[in-house]
């Protein structure tokens, strides 16, 4: 009973499946699709490299000193 149910039901939904077949494609874009991370990866150095200049400035404080006040 359960067999036949189960049957059934599968074959109500290649029916309904089966139209939908034909109008559903597939196809690859003619250009290739570009992703620019330029801004991102710029970013992320300008970060690292103060960070480091930083640890830099930090670790030396004899060969950076600090900017003269203005009064």
């Amino acid at each position: 009973m359960r067999t036949m149910k189960t049957l059934c039901r599968n074959a109500t939904v290649a029916l309904f499946a089966l139209p939908l077949a034909s109008c559903i494609t597939v196809k690859a874009p003619e250009k290739p699709i570009e992703i620019n991370l330029n801004v991102a990866i710029r970013q992320e150095v300008l970060v690292r490299l103060q960070q480091d200049v930083q640890r830099i400035i930090n670790q030396n404080p004899d060969a950076f000193p600090a900017p003269p006040t203005r009064p």
